[in-house]
């Protein structure tokens, strides 16, 4: 993803809107998208007045050293999990000084798949200071559709966190 698609460049103005006008940061960690939020979020000129961190927690040992995720909430639910993505959604808003913090891990393909957590399996987790919800998304197409889907997606629920 080179270039963000009119969804997506509309969905980070609002973002910046909705964040600037609170005085509130954004994190991210990312797995599945490695960083591709992060880089949606930072191609907006004066994004550094609500852009405070990206983590890109790939591997398991990531999650854990850069998000604080429990390597037995790893093992027991595995890396795409619920538990995981609040739990990296919830490390990244404790390790900054954001107000809102979004997480998502995944399968992007074309490898990595179970018969449980098919290609195309992503979830997605918005910490906030009172709490953290979390979506699983079921994507289809390519690595790089599912990846463009999730930004998307990622970019509408920090947008609907911050209507709540």
């Amino acid at each position: 993803m080179n270039e963000l698609d009119t969804e997506q460049q509309a969905g980070v103005e609002a973002l910046s809107r909705a964040l600037r006008s609170r005085g509130w940061r954004l994190a991210t960690a990312e797995s599945c998208t490695g960083g591709l939020i992060a880089a949606a979020c930072t191609s907006l000129a004066g994004s550094s007045d609500w852009f405070e961190r990206g983590f890109v927690a790939y591997s398991n040992e990531a999650k854990t050293e850069l998000l604080g995720v429990p390597e037995a909430l790893i093992a027991q639910h595995g890396a795409v999990s619920e538990a995981v993505a609040r739990a990296m959604a919830e490390g990244a808003l404790q390790r900054s000084s954001a107000q809102r913090a979004v997480a998502l891990t995944g399968i992007a393909g074309p490898g990595g798949a179970t018969p449980d957590k098919p290609v195309g399996t992503v979830w997605l987790a918005v910490a906030r200071p009172d709490g953290t919800t979390a979506l699983l998304l079921h994507l289809a197409g390519d690595r790089a559709a599912v990846r463009h889907q999730t930004v998307t997606r990622a970019l509408r629920a920090l947008l609907a966190s911050l209507r709540v």
